[in-house]
């Protein structure tokens, strides 16, 4: 019996993201950068801005940009399958008012919650439906329903408003964690981004998300359910943006049909300078979750140094064009490398 022994001479890992070293890997990343932005941010607020380090402005931070961080959760997968919802901050706004309305009619405070979410749920169905079944873009089809939503708000109370709810909720609402000036709802936010981390990162439901970013067709082809999957998080989008609502609502006392106008384009503006491709495919929820508070941490911060709303409202489109032209460059540099590996892994094989 003769054996036959194989040399390998040489190997070439198929996956280039793997040939840089595993610090690099974690560290040099666009979610490292923004995280290390966002503490030079506040170290340097703290520094030369009034009263920016005090506790009572981390409390007020973090009870404005809590709407914002949850509605982010389920923006990161919906953008990083190559879909988009423009209608977050109607459905906001539409929950808001269903839940002024249903409680002045009698109803115990949490039925009327529950209902608000579930109204949510129904706009997140809608969406979903039209661009998974109907086929219809999704930019399209949120652009409509952001009017739509937002009619039907309007058209609930008109110019009214609702402004009598329980005070153990709006209470709760602006709660704090004993002495330490964190808000109660700061609970309510990491149960849920541990929840969407998890099916995001480590789940077979959530690779069937990147897959469907990088290409539906082959997703499809390795049995992913792509019109399952981008139905499932349209209608968590449309939940958790009703529950913000209900949020926004007991936070500022106040049912109406305008409130959480123009909040879409602060989720969006976050969650691509967070370091997700608005091409799909690519992203990571705490880069995510750094650009949501890197942006209020600045706005906070300019509105504390008397800058005016509307150059806050400048520079927070600028920070979302660079994300975007910052996102293109990356995948342009990662795919040249990625050609200039391939290339040496081919001619060390040919010799």
């Amino acid at each position: 019996m003769t054996a036959t022994t194989t040399t390998v001479t040489g190997s070439v890992r198929p996956i280039a993201e793997f040939d840089r070293p595993f610090w690099q890997r974690w560290f040099a990343t666009r979610e490292m950068a923004i995280i290390g932005l966002f503490i030079a941010v506040v170290i340097v607020a703290s520094l030369i801005v009034p009263n920016f380090g005090s506790k009572i402005t981390m409390t007020y931070l973090l009870l404005d940009m809590f709407p914002i961080l949850i509605i982010a959760l389920p923006m990161t997968a919906i953008i990083v399958t190559g879909e988009i919802d423009l209608s977050v901050a109607s459905v906001v706004g539409f929950s808001s008012v269903l839940t002024g309305v249903l409680t002045q009619a009698g109803l115990p405070f949490a039925a009327a919650m529950l209902l608000a979410v579930l109204g949510g749920v129904a706009c997140g169905y809608i969406n979903g439906i039209l661009v998974t079944a109907v086929g219809l873009p999704s930019l399209a089809v949120t652009i409509g329903t952001l009017a739509l939503y937002r009619g039907l708000a309007v058209g609930l109370l008109g110019t009214t408003a609702v402004t009598d709810f329980p005070e153990f909720w709006t209470s709760l609402a602006k709660a704090k964690i004993g002495e330490t000036g964190i808000p109660v709802v700061v609970i309510l936010f990491v149960v849920l981004a541990v929840l969407f981390a998890t099916m995001l990162h480590f789940t077979p439901f959530g690779r069937g998300v990147f897959a469907t970013g990088l290409s539906p067709e082959a997703a499809r082809f390795t049995g992913v359910n792509v019109a399952r999957t981008k139905l499932i998080l349209f209608v968590l989008s449309g939940a958790v943006a009703a529950l913000a609502g209900v949020y926004y609502t007991l936070r500022y006392g106040s049912a109406r049909g305008d409130n959480a106008t123009g909040m879409e384009m602060q989720v969006i503006a976050a969650v691509l300078l967070g370091g997700v491709s608005i091409f799909g495919g690519r992203g990571a929820l705490h880069g995510v979750i750094a650009g949501v508070l890197l942006i209020g941490a600045l706005a906070s911060a300019l509105r504390l140094a008397n800058v005016t709303s509307d150059v806050i409202n400048i520079i927070t489109g600028v920070l979302l064009i660079a994300a975007v032209v910052s996102s293109s460059i990356f995948a342009a540099v990662q795919n040249r490398r990625g050609r200039r590996l391939k290339l040496a892994g081919s001619t060390a094989a040919a010799g």
